[in-house]
């Protein structure tokens, strides 16, 4: 990548340069040096052969010199010799065997470099000796008396000499100035031709770049201009090979460019024409929107306010219908008139109901409705739900069986009341479209964390079924199988619809599988969360195992339930599914059981009922019967002292289990089962004043409260109200909320601000079921709520609740809210007290790792313990301390340093010393209250 870079660094012009002249360059200066070094060795080998031919001859003639011993002629031969060749030869000199200088051609300034410094015996041959810039030649000189050997290797070798006389060697001393200098001409020579070949190649280069690169750069400048806009510029100028080539390319992509750009632009101005036009037109639609949503936001909030006032206008009637219908009901009347005002009692409910099912279907259509997350006891719901559906299924003969499989958690969180309605809708559904045969509600555990559970849930009926293409209507609003069901079973369509978007709000699905003719099954997921507290208590369930059973259950379905609890218990079971079993076995002597358990199906026509249950009580230590609401009350007196419990089927878990572990024989009750009018109850001795503008409701709650307290006072209008509070105190106020002149609100406002009952329990009695009303009524200041119409059961539990209030008048309601705190211990006061008196157990320690924390200014042990308390403030009715801690945990989390939120922290730890102060007074008074109750 780099060396990319690099190269993009040098213009083409360079590039030309460098790869024309490096080559040449490189070439001249080999070959040049070549025949440089080539002439330099070719001189020193002329110079040598020179000298050989001079110191030879030199040699042969010197020898008569040497053996005559005639050295003056031999001077003269060799300064001759040196005189001759003065600019090749400058010292000779003659040496004898001695290695002594005998003979030199002329004085010298000395002559030692010029003696042999082998031994002479070696000096076979002429030998040459580099001594500076100049040449010593040496050749030894023979005597005339030898014998010459030719080697038989090399005919043109140089003869041996053998048997010869050695007489001494001539040293000659030859000049390399010459030679020298020619070297030097031959090297200035090669350089002049190699600087000539440069410059010839750089000539021809610099034409090369001429006819090449300025036509590219030419190029690069016109495409340049075509990148900056400017279409219309052309390369011009003939061109040579492929750059002629390449300019026609460029003109014709210029030329193609601009026909493009043209058509573009015209593309650009009708494309801007069209946006301009959509944008006048989406301006507009965003006016009629905005338009449309002020409208729409308009018809919901008139929608919301039909909503309140049709709740209200419809429960107000209906209130006083249903209530006066079961104030009728108690007093004497003969059978016909029971069963009319039965009747329009049963009516009056069900237009009740429908009017619920329109409300929630509103809200959920809205996003209104919020979902509580409140802990509550699961299988305690079921059945409390199944109990209220029981006589539906008992009236048609239906087999109606709870199956919850004994590994899912009772103790969970969520909205008991969704849950509720929607095993309702469900099951209740599966009632209305069943003739004969079941209704089977099962509860399955598909998954388990740590701190939820996801519940599989299904209701398998036996009724008419329905076809593949009535399916999708099921959960539409207002929809049903086809119309005939409306007209044959009734119902609105929306129960099932209300039920899939309280599943899917709840975090679960819903489906359906059908066929017609073979029944239904509804299945639907719900994920719940964990309870952090007991809301059951735990069963003893060790006492029951080895314990045996004798079970008659001739229906399959309710038979295989019982069998699998009882198992799951460790108990052992003998199941009979006929009365002629049942009888046999009852008649054996030597067996013996230590609970029977008897379901009256099949067996409550027998006319051998009573003897077979004197059996069986005879061969079991305890017998437990199980009956149906059809049984007449003559029955039941007969048949229970034969047994030791009666109960209604379908028994729940919880409900048999507690039988079994504790199997107290119950006390003859012949009440439930007698249509008798009802003891006069004991009046609860209170002072209560009821406000209604409607003189039915008015006269039907006076009246109800004449029958539940000794003091009541009504009052038609809210300032008359507010009147009597300044004059009179009371244990309890019921105020309706919509009255003309002074409403609810205000003269709740007023009562707590000046009256004798500043912390009287004032409890709303409105009709209005929507969600916002009921967050007014939280804030308003009242202490409870009471819908219409008024139900008997619901005025006594409220009375019954507010009776025994503790005045709390030493602490702020934020601090620590006492009914906030049973409505989270879903009006448990035990439950609620025990969660209380935990917290407070729990404060000291909370405080001091609190406190810790904040001095080490530790931000992960304060997120830590603030959590810790959070979780434990959700369920004790601490608003304040439950707001401080979410404040802290979320700023902690946010990444805030811990003195960033020193202030909150200091305030929650005074906050948690009001706390344990108003949670002493409460545990304390209350305490004695429970164990006085």
């Amino acid at each position: 990548m780099n060396s990319a870079d690099n190269m993009t660094k040098y213009s083409l012009r360079a590039w030309v340069l460098v790869l024309a002249l490096a080559p040449t360059i490189l070439v001249g200066i080999l070959l040049g040096s070549y025949f440089t070094i080539n002439r330099f060795y070719e001189l020193e080998e002329s110079l040598i052969e020179r000298g050989g031919n001079i110191i030879e001859p030199l040699a042969i003639s010197a020898e008569i010199g040497l053996e005559t011993k005639n050295f003056e002629t031999t001077k003269r031969l060799i300064t001759s010799v040196q005189l001759n060749k003065s600019n090749l030869v400058q010292f000779i000199a003659i040496f004898d065997t001695s290695n002594r200088v005998i003979v030199t051609s002329h004085h010298y300034k000395s002559h030692e470099f010029m003696r042999y410094n082998e031994p002479i015996d070696s000096l076979q041959t002429t030998e040459v000796e580099e001594f500076g810039d100049s040449i010593i030649m040496r050749s030894p000189i023979f005597s005339s008396q030898r014998e010459l050997v030719v080697s038989p290797y090399d005919s043109n070798s140089m003869a041996q000499q053998v048997n010869s006389a050695k007489l001494g060697y001539i040293a000659v001393l030859l000049n390399k100035e010459n030679a020298l200098l020619e070297q030097h001409r031959a090297a200035v020579a090669a350089f002049i031709i190699v600087l000539i070949g440069v410059q010839l190649n750089l000539l021809f280069t610099f034409r090369l770049v001429k006819n090449v690169t300025h036509p590219i750069t030419e190029m690069v400048r016109v495409v340049a201009k075509i990148r900056e806009g400017k279409l219309d510029t052309r390369v011009d100028g003939n061109l040579i090979g492929e750059l002629d080539l390449l300019k026609r390319g460029i003109n014709a992509m210029a030329g193609s460019l601009s026909e493009y750009h043209e058509e573009m632009q015209q593309n650009i101005d009708q494309a801007t024409s069209d946006l301009r036009e959509t944008l006048e037109q989406i301006e507009i639609q965003n006016v009629e929107l905005d338009l449309a949503k002020k409208r729409a936001l308009e018809a919901s909030r008139i929608k919301s306010e039909f909503l309140a006032n049709m709740s209200h206008e419809l429960r107000t009637p209906l209130n006083g219908v249903i209530g006066f219908a079961k104030q009728l009901l108690k007093t004497p009347l003969h059978a016909s008139q029971q069963d009319y005002i039965k009747t329009i009692e049963k009516s009056a409910t069900n237009l009740l109901g429908i009017i619920n099912d329109i409300l929630d279907f509103s809200k959920l259509e809205a996003g209104k409705m919020e979902l509580e997350n409140m802990p509550f006891a699961l299988r305690e719901l079921i059945d409390d739900t199944i109990s209220l559906l029981a006589n539906s299924a008992k009236d048609k003969d239906l087999e109606l069986v709870v199956d919850i499989e004994p590994s899912i958690n009772d103790n969970v969180s969520g909205d008991a009341l969704r849950v509720s309605q929607v095993i309702t809708n469900l099951v209740g559904n599966a009632i209305k479209f069943t003739d004969s045969g079941s209704v089977h509600l099962k509860m399955r555990l598909t998954s388990e964390e740590s701190d939820k559970v996801n519940v599989r849930c299904e209701i398998t009926d036996t009724g008419i079924g329905i076809d593949k293409p009535h399916q999708a209507q099921l959960f539409q609003a207002f929809g049903q199988a086809d119309s005939s069901i409306s007209r044959r079973f009734g119902g609105t369509g929306l129960g099932l619809i209300i039920t899939k978007r309280l599943i899917n709000r709840m975090g679960g699905q819903i489906g359906c599988i059908s066929s017609p003719g073979k029944g239904s099954t509804f299945w639907f997921t719900l994920p719940l969360k964990l309870s952090s507290y007991p809301i059951s208590q735990p069963l003893e369930t060790d006492k029951l195992i080895d314990k045996t059973v004798l079970l008659f259950e001739p229906r399959e379905l309710s038979r295989k339930v019982h069998e699998s609890l009882l198992s799951h218990w460790g108990m052992q079971s003998v199941s009979i599914t006929t009365p002629e079993d049942l009888a046999r076995v009852a008649g054996e002597e030597g067996r013996h059981f230590d609970y029977a358990i008897i379901s009256c199906n099949d067996l409550a026509s027998s006319p051998n009922l009573l003897n077979v249950l004197n059996k069986i009580a005879k061969i079991s230590d305890y017998t437990l019967y199980l009956c149906s609401s059809t049984d007449s009350a003559a029955k039941m007196s007969l048949i229970q002292p034969t047994v030791d419990k009666v109960m209604q089927a379908p028994v729940g878990e919880r409900a048999l289990a507690v039988t079994l572990i504790n199997p107290h024989r119950a006390q003859f009750e012949a009440m439930p089962f007698q249509e008798a009018a009802k003891e006069t109850q004991e009046r609860e001795p209170m002072s209560v004043l009821a406000v209604d503008d409607n003189p039915a409701n008015l006269k039907l709650i006076k009246t109800l409260l004449k029958e539940l307290v000794t003091q009541v006072t009504v009052t038609d209008n809210g300032q008359e109200a507010v009147e009597i509070a300044k004059a009179k105190s009371f244990d309890l106020i019921f105020m309706d909320i919509q009255m003309p002149g002074t409403d609810g609100f205000s003269a709740t406002k007023q009562i707590r601000e000046h009256s004798l009952n500043r912390n009287t329990p004032i409890v709303a009695v409105t009709a209005h079921a929507i969600a916002e009303e009921r967050e007014r009524i939280d804030q308003s200041g009242m202490d409870g709520y009471l819908p219409k119409p008024i139900d008997e059961a619901a005025l006594k539990s409220v009375i019954s609740r507010w009776k025994t209030r503790p005045q709390f008048t030493h602490f702020d309601q934020h601090t620590l809210n006492w009914d906030l705190c049973l409505t989270q211990a879903n009006q448990k006061t035990n439950l609620a007290l025990e969660m209380l008196q935990m917290l407070v157990d729990s404060l000291p320690e909370t405080r001091d790792n609190i406190s810790g924390a904040l001095e080490r200014q530790d931000s992960q042990a304060m997120v830590s313990h603030v959590h810790k308390l959070h979780g434990a403030s959700c369920y004790c009715g601490v608003p304040t301390t439950q707001r401080l801690c979410r404040e802290i945990e979320q700023s902690l989390k946010q990444n805030a340093d811990v003195d960033l939120v020193e202030p909150e922290i200091l305030e929650l730890l005074d906050e948690l010393s009001k706390v344990e102060s108003a949670a002493n007074q409460v545990i304390a008074q209350l305490s004695m209250d429970v164990i006085d109750e």
